[in-house]
């Protein structure tokens, strides 16, 4: 055994990494990085039927998107391998043998089962639900391998966990009901426990267990929607623990300071997405105008928008003039096409809710807007606000209809600031179309 914090994650690759899994993972890491510890990575591949590589490899790839690097594992070794249960087999065989040879367990065909003894007390200090107690009574018999050689959970999860160094078993709330089962295995082997701490459940907004009906369960499909991982992974870590009053915005280096088990609570965590687009928007802020670039590029050019014809300096500008709007980057991509291209404000508006009187009035004013010495988004609004004033007509009667023209959308970013990214000529081409300036302008 070790005195250096060592936790674990420990999934079956029977699917793509979950939510829950998730956050498991990130609460292990969390505490292994505040104490200057170990997070370990284990597969628990016994279900033969179920288990894939391909699932290993895709709970390993949404684990490197979130950023939970671990420091042993299957493919990154360690003095406490291997590292998937398929290949432990061996010891699990070593331990069952002993515990048959004490009269602690007995075969019954191929399978291995454990012997609950009677009167005793199996109890532990979780360090988020507190003193727990059991009796013994209550347990059935524990099948510890099976009649194909593969062992049990229960019963694999003990040795690796002991011959591992684990520390501190940090791990969903379902498990609770597993405990005493696994420390009963733990007293016949004469092994001391680890610490225990079990994280609470997370829960739809309508109060119930998390599930596909809530939305996008896996990781990965937070990934494909447009999401950030530092933002899943500010929101991941708010399931269930808090970073301090007002402090819901945090880097991954802010989380681990402030990082204690102690601060995890036993209510359950509601999953809620608003929240997260909320965090998601926040993460977006700020980033530098080339990194959020790099996370809107790809829904660009998934819309087939012409991305190539702008330099890398207009397109990330593109989205600082944006300011903040769009929750996620595919948002933010869908709320700035216009930037790239006039044919997304064209197959929006078409100019028809301008009757010819309103036109005339646009013609005049977009004429001499256009004729400005200076193209900027101050001297651009003082004028309308200036013409608009002395010929008794609403700013947003004539700044409305720049902005569907040069946008389609009734929503944008200031409207001065857009015409001055577009650039004099450009907006000039687009209220041309629109029939807003005369031949001559």
């Amino acid at each position: 055994m070790t005195d250096t914090v060592r936790v674990r994650f420990a999934p079956s690759p029977t699917g793509a990494l979950h939510i829950g899994g998730g956050h498991t993972a990130l609460f292990n890491w969390l505490w292994a990085r505040h104490m200057g510890g170990k997070f370990i990575l284990r597969i628990e591949d016994t279900d033969l039927e179920r288990s894939t590589k391909e699932y290993e490899e895709t709970i390993m790839s949404g684990m490197r998107w979130l950023g939970l690097d671990w420091d042993e594992g299957p493919d990154a070794g360690g003095d406490y391998g291997p590292y998937r249960q398929s290949e432990r087999l061996p010891l699990y065989r070593k331990y069952a043998e002993q515990l048959v040879e004490e009269g602690k367990a007995y075969r019954e065909g191929d399978a291995v089962i454990f012997k609950t003894p009677e009167g005793v007390k199996l109890a532990f200090d979780d360090v988020v639900y507190g003193h727990i107690e059991v009796m013994s009574e209550t347990l059935k018999d524990t099948v510890l391998i099976k009649s194909d050689g593969m062992p049990t959970y229960n019963y694999a999860v003990v040795i690796d966990d002991h011959c591992m160094g684990i520390t501190h078993v940090i791990r969903g709330e379902d498990h609770i009901s597993n405990t005493p089962k696994q420390l009963l295995i733990y007293d016949a082997l004469g092994w001391d426990y680890p610490a225990f701490g079990h994280l609470p459940m997370i829960l739809g907004k309508d109060k119930k267990k998390l599930s596909k009906r809530h939305g996008a369960t896996s990781v990965y499909e937070f990934r494909d929607m447009g999401y950030m991982p530092d933002s899943v992974f500010n929101f991941l870590a708010l399931l269930g623990w808090s970073a301090g009053e007002n402090n819901e915005i945090f880097s991954r280096d802010e989380a681990v300071a402030l990082f204690e088990l102690s601060r995890v609570t036993k209510r359950a965590a509601v999953f809620d997405m608003e929240k997260l687009n909320f965090i998601n928007q926040e993460h977006l802020k700020r980033l530098d105008p080339y990194t959020r670039l790099e996370l809107v590029e790809p829904f660009w050019r998934e819309m087939g928008l012409p991305v190539d014809d702008h330099s890398r300096e207009y397109l990330a500008q593109s989205l600082v003039v944006l300011c903040g709007r769009g929750q996620t980057a595919k948002e933010a991509a869908g709320y700035s096409d216009y930037f790239l291209t006039f044919e997304a404000v064209k197959g929006r508006y078409d100019g028809s809710d301008v009757d010819d009187a309103r036109r005339e009035i646009l013609r005049k004013f977009y004429g001499e807007l256009l004729a400005l010495p200076e193209w900027k988004a101050p001297p651009l609004e003082e004028f309308t606000r200036t013409w608009s004033e002395e010929h008794t007509a609403k700013m947003k009667d004539i700044a409305m209809p720049l902005r569907m023209a040069l946008t389609g959308m009734k929503v944008s970013p200031g409207v001065f600031e857009v015409a001055e990214h577009l650039g004099r000529e450009e907006c000039r081409r687009r209220l041309a179309h629109f029939g807003f300036i005369r031949s001559a302008d």
